[in-house]
């Protein structure tokens, strides 16, 4: 039987997305990260591993806010085994804060690097190195030769690569299969109890290759995203109002 036009169509894109570094998922495994819905905004609706993601931070908050998202996917990224090394030459991130994200600290390595300038270089080594399931990130300046070093690095290793841009001023373009922006937005308090409830973000995937940008709002919630609806972030407005 003659294959459909729909059909050439469907294996076409799927051999661009294999070609551009994105793979589906092994036979047996969902290829699930945890984050739902906005997995569905991906190539094939998997979350592309081995590739490098982009998040623009311009300010002290937004870069917290990355790390904690970054660090909740990461949790899925390293179940299975491998090392997770976090450089930076300024660390913003808190490392018994992670617990909170289900990530025992001594699971991650944190390379502080003393220089600026020699964040990437030791970002691309890491990258290189076998048994890395992912390396994060935190730098000012990436330009497209850079970021594609870093890509070339992963399509040999595998290994998955976070890069939080902070103080951002002009967006560049970049080699990133992905581009994020991640703020904190008010959270919903546990029962009316007054405090701080669960951390609660607002994430636009600005571009990602041969996918499907979007914007959505969610939180972490026992040890897992959750997706927070447009009506209950409206209830939240109306009531504090």
């Amino acid at each position: 039987m003659l294959a459909t036009k729909e059909d050439i169509i469907s294996k076409l894109r799927r051999d661009i997305a294999s070609w551009e570094g994105f793979r589906p998922p092994e036979p047996g495994q969902t290829g699930s990260i945890g984050l739902g819905i906005i997995e569905k905004a991906f190539p094939n609706a998997v979350f592309p591993t081995g590739a490098v993601h982009e998040f623009i931070s311009a300010s002290p908050e937004d870069t917290a806010a990355c790390g904690g998202f970054i660090t909740g996917v990461v949790r899925s990224l390293i179940g299975n085994g491998g090392a997770c090394i976090w450089v930076s030459y300024t660390r913003r991130i808190y490392p018994p804060g992670i617990k909170f994200f289900g990530i025992e600290p001594e699971r991650i390595v944190f390379a502080d690097v003393p220089k600026e300038k020699d964040v990437l270089w030791v970002t691309e080594e890491a990258l290189k190195c076998e048994g890395v399931a992912v390396v994060i990130c935190e730098t000012r300046g990436l330009s497209f030769t850079e970021s594609q070093r870093l890509q070339l690095a992963v399509e040999k290793s595998k290994a998955t690569g976070f890069i939080i841009r902070k103080d951002v001023r002009k967006i560049t373009t970049t080699a990133c299969v992905s581009r994020w922006q991640v703020t904190s937005i008010p959270s919903e308090t546990r029962n009316g109890v007054p405090g701080v409830g669960y951390p609660r973000w607002q994430v636009d995937l600005q571009k990602v290759r041969n996918g499907m940008p979007g914007s959505w709002t969610v939180e972490w919630k026992r040890k897992a995203f959750r997706l927070v609806l447009p009506e209950q972030v409206a209830e939240r407005s109306r009531r504090y109002a």
